[in-house]
């Protein structure tokens, strides 16, 4: 079986139209990027989605502070 074809923990990635694990791949995203790319695939899909939507946020703005010394509106020091 190919690694693209299997998924430990669910199904909720190998269900979508193009997995996120092969967006992140071909575009050459980060760490973050991807995780944003993970958790908003799979928001409606796994569990607690807002919990979801908040990994994102938060991985915004690690972006934000990280990449472009940007302090997020409203957010707090990370």
């Amino acid at each position: 079986m190919k690694p693209l074809d299997k998924q430990v923990g669910g199904e909720h990635y190998r269900s979508c139209k193009i997995q996120p694990v092969e967006y992140i791949y071909a575009n050459n995203l980060d760490y973050f990027e991807g995780n944003v790319i993970k958790y908003i695939t799979r928001h409606r899909m796994k569990g607690d989605g807002a919990a979801d939507i908040k990994k994102v946020i938060h991985y915004a703005e690690l972006i934000l502070q990280l990449a472009y010394n940007e302090k997020p509106e409203g957010g707090v020091d990370v």
